[in-house]
């Protein structure tokens, strides 16, 4: 049979949309938190289909940007349907975000159209696999970084399917999603014009099926380890857009926000309780917690004399600082001036509070573009306007180049990752912390920006991929949203309910043992980003020498 007059058949006006449309559609159906994960494995073959009806026909002027604009046509949408409540915080931003990020997810797919025309369909297939490995790997680590629509983390919902990702992290996921939907693609794309052949499908079949199976053989052997520990999560419920900050209408005074965790603390706590963990941001004045006189603040004396009622107990929680630098003007690329007092830096911070009163800070690092940090100012600060709440608080913030990991004072291997919101969807970020020693997670988070939508539940579920990557038991206190534990399988083991004041209390367990993953990180992403590399280069090089031959030397 001639594919081509198939493909040429097939070849309306409608059609480009119409197979964009069915794919952003599998992709958002089978996106967390909806148990639907299968259809990841189907989301892209519409896409594949509407690349090969533009390659082959003739009637395009310009295929490179009939395929970009329904490629983008399908990202847009894609992005829509599955990360429209970031609009809650922000109309413009949210906007921002989806208009954005397609355009951003449009490069590597227009890398592999060049690539597959100059180089053919196996190395073409091949190159879509690398390019957007290499660009969620590139996602993971510049300014501009929003890996929430990494492809593996779209088996958050089913991670039963996933628990090898303790050797290749989430992004393994996205290797697998890509590879089944080009096999898949590979095996029917003929089809209603050829009838399908059994032994086309054999190997999508097996590569769909294999790694489910190796993964419910490791959850059925694997057994988890650690020392226990008796852990106690609080969720305040603080509104954070009437009730957490002076000025708004609902405001509740700072000494009742404090008083309500510590209420709320009491009613878990036992003695054998060794940490207990409140939500991002939970402490905060209007003049601010400066870190040079942190121990002086009477809302941290307070603190400390509650803790000292519970020998052996330690406090990890979200507090707002400040660092003073007075005249040094090159303290730190985000510093702030203020006329008449100097240069001073804001953090999104984990404070811990040892047993013996000590007072530990760690400043968030992973922080959300546009919102916490002002992603390359010297050319983005047009983005000032669309600002998008995901979390903490809004304005340009401080960091730190190195994690901290909070060990408890009587037990000095029990080593705590205080993980800050956004945090928690950075895979190797979050593995960081286990190579520098720590034992448990800790997930500290303020969800009720999103309303009650989407956005809280999947980023609960990403934690549950967090713990099976590194093996450790996850305690997650969030100020409004969903707290609860998550075992080293990801599984969660207990949860507070949405838009309630809640404590919760679970003996967990301390694992020191690091996963493949933990030890050697993002191995697949920095291999294919170097891979996508060398396969760009090759495609510039072969389209200039193709632009440059003579029209009556070109390849039929």
């Amino acid at each position: 049979m001639n594919s081509s007059l198939s493909y040429k058949a097939l070849n309306s006006r409608f059609i480009y949309p119409f197979l964009a449309l069915n794919s952003a559609f599998f992709l958002w159906l089978g996106w967390p938190v909806k148990p639907l994960a299968f259809f990841l494995f189907i989301g892209w073959v519409p896409w594949l289909y509407m690349e090969q009806l533009i390659s082959q026909s003739n009637k395009h002027k310009a295929p490179g940007f009939t395929f970009f604009k329904n490629s983008y046509l399908m990202l847009l949408l894609w992005n829509l349907f599955t990360t429209w409540w970031v609009m809650h915080s922000t109309l413009p931003g949210g906007i921002a975000a989806v208009v954005l990020n397609a355009l951003l997810q449009s490069m590597p797919l227009m890398a592999f159209f060049y690539t597959k025309k100059y180089f053919g369909r196996t190395i073409g297939y091949i190159s879509l696999i690398a390019y957007w490995i290499a660009f969620e790997q590139l996602h993971l680590t510049w300014d501009l970084s929003w890996p929430w629509l990494t492809l593996g983390n779209g088996f958050a919902t089913l991670n039963q399917w996933v628990q090898w990702y303790e050797y290749t992290g989430f992004l393994g996921g996205s290797v697998w999603v890509l590879a089944v939907n080009i096999l898949i693609y590979r095996a029917i794309r003929y089809y209603p014009y050829q009838p399908v052949k059994l032994k086309r499908l054999l190997l999508p079949t097996a590569v769909l099926l294999v790694p489910i199976l190796i993964s419910y053989l490791i959850l059925a052997k694997y057994e988890q380890q650690g020392e226990p520990v008796e852990v106690v999560v609080v969720q305040p419920n603080i509104d954070p857009y009437h009730e957490k900050f002076s000025g708004h209408d609902n405001f509740i005074p700072y000494p009742e926000q404090l008083q309500r965790l510590i209420t709320l603390s009491e009613q878990q706590l036992t003695p054998e309780t060794k940490f207990l963990v409140w939500p991002e941001t939970a402490l905060r004045i209007d003049q601010g917690y400066w870190e040079e006189t942190i121990d002086v603040y009477p809302y941290i004396k307070e603190i400390k004399d509650f803790l000292a009622q519970h020998p052996g107990l330690e406090l990890v929680t979200g507090i707002d600082t400040y660092a003073f630098y007075g005249d040094r003007k090159d303290a730190s690329p985000t510093v702030r001036y203020m006329e008449g007092f100097g240069y001073y830096d804001s953090f999104n911070t984990g404070m811990h509070i040892n047993s013996n009163g000590q007072v530990d800070l760690y400043h968030k690092s992973k922080l959300v573009p546009g919102v916490e940090k002002l992603p390359y100012p010297q050319f983005f600060k047009f983005l000032g306007p669309f600002a998008i709440d995901l979390g903490g608080t809004v304005g340009s913030q401080g960091s730190q180049l190195e994690r901290d990991v909070f060990f408890h004072q009587q037990q000095a291997e029990m080593g705590a990752a205080p993980v800050i919101c956004y945090e928690s969807v950075y895979g190797d970020y979050v593995s960081g912390y286990v190579r520098k020693g720590a034992s448990l997670i800790f997930v500290i988070t303020n969800d009720g920006w999103w309303s009650d939508s989407p956005g809280y539940r999947q980023h609960l579920q990403y934690a549950t991929l967090r713990a099976i990557e590194t093996r450790r038991s996850i305690a997650r206190s969030a100020n409004t949203g969903i707290s609860g534990f998550i075992n080293q399988k990801g599984e969660i083991t207990d949860r507070s309910g949405w838009w309630v004041p809640a404590a919760l209390r679970q003996t967990i367990l301390s694992n020191t043992e690091q996963t493949f993953y933990s030890r050697n990180g993002e191995y697949i992403g920095n291999t294919l980003q170097s891979l996508a590399l060398v396969m760009l280069l090759g495609t510039v090089v072969k389209g200039a020498i193709r632009r440059k031959r003579p029209k009556n030397m070109q390849p039929a």
